[in-house]
């Protein structure tokens, strides 16, 4: 069966401390990565999503297949083969500041490569989505976006620079290769962008543009407290930062709005509409432990929307 969102990345094994990290804290077995935490937001946001990812061939792998069931994304992508996992610590970031500790190099699922796409399905699916943590977690992972970008028909790219996995100027690299077969990309306002960007810019609406150039249909500039930044082919359109009753870690949120987004355009909803139910969606997965700790359903991120007087098609 085509999916309506194929996700290319790594899933990770999560250990999370309520506590900061240190000799004789406790820690929760999890499974998380951006790839994982955008594809369970594509289920939940109503895709039949498919996830294609390396997993390790063996009893932590299954437990990681299962997971992923769980949360209703198809497993029939997974590519089970030798190796190890990789994974990260970290604990509660209700401010979404912090790194992560990554412990991955070398692992089972940084062996993604272009022979794994199958570039069939990249071309049927509704909408391919990828980020820059699998571009930058090695050179054949990178080769297979750029085959699953090419292959799509709408494509989502999300940058998610991370400083202590890839320099700024190999992800800026990997987004002006990319950039031109994005139907949308998905940058964080305004440490990310100054970063990624070669030429510096005096605000949001200039920075949309500047990611324009490089190719992109459309730029969705996240702004934190400040919303998103809307700007399709040059028509922008502010979206505001949706109240969050609670905010326990924000570890993820960026994942969330992503895979929202690419679900809903998948399934038919306008760019506008789907950044909206994307926002909203972020902002109720605050309340959750982990990248996958809370996911809401479609209803209740148009119940968020529907507070502030936004009509968003059902």
């Amino acid at each position: 069966m085509t999916p309506d969102v194929l996700v290319l990345g790594e899933i990770l094994v999560e250990l999370t401390a309520r506590e900061p990290l240190r000799d004789g804290a406790s820690l929760q077995l999890g499974f998380s990565g951006d790839a994982l935490n955008a594809a369970a937001a594509a289920a939940a946001a109503g895709a039949h999503t498919c996830l294609l990812a390396r997993v390790p061939d063996d009893e932590l792998g299954d437990e990681l297949v299962a997971r992923v069931a769980g949360l209703g994304i198809d497993t029939s992508c997974l590519i089970r083969t030798r190796g190890q996992h990789g994974l990260y610590l970290q604990h509660a970031d209700p401010s979404g500041q912090r790194e992560f500790v990554y412990v991955r190099r070398g692992s089972a699922g940084s062996g993604l490569s272009a022979t794994d796409v199958p570039e069939d399905l990249a071309g049927r699916a509704g909408v391919v989505l990828s980020s820059g943590v699998a571009c930058a977690i090695s050179t054949t992972t990178f080769e297979a976006v750029q085959v699953a970008a090419r292959a799509a028909r709408c494509f989502v790219y999300d940058p998610n620079w991370r400083p202590r996995l890839v320099g700024a100027d190999t992800a800026g690299a990997h987004l002006r290769a990319l950039a031109p077969h994005a139907r949308l990309v998905t940058p964080a306002w305004p440490r990310e962008a100054a970063a990624l960007l070669d030429t510096a810019v005096p605000g949001p609406a200039a920075a949309c543009a500047a990611f324009r150039a490089l190719g992109a249909a459309a730029v969705a500039l996240t702004q934190g407290a400040s919303g998103v930044l809307l700007d399709d082919s040059g028509h922008k359109t502010e979206i505001p930062a949706y109240p969050a009753e609670q905010i326990v870690d924000q570890t993820g949120a960026g994942d969330v709005l992503a895979g929202t987004v690419a679900a809903r355009l998948a399934l038919g909803d306008g760019l506008p509409d789907a950044v909206r139910l994307g926002a909203a969606a972020a902002a109720l997965s605050l309340r959750g432990h982990g990248g996958t700790g809370y996911l809401p359903e479609l209803a209740e991120s148009r119940r968020l929307i529907a507070q502030i007087g936004v009509e968003v098609p059902g």
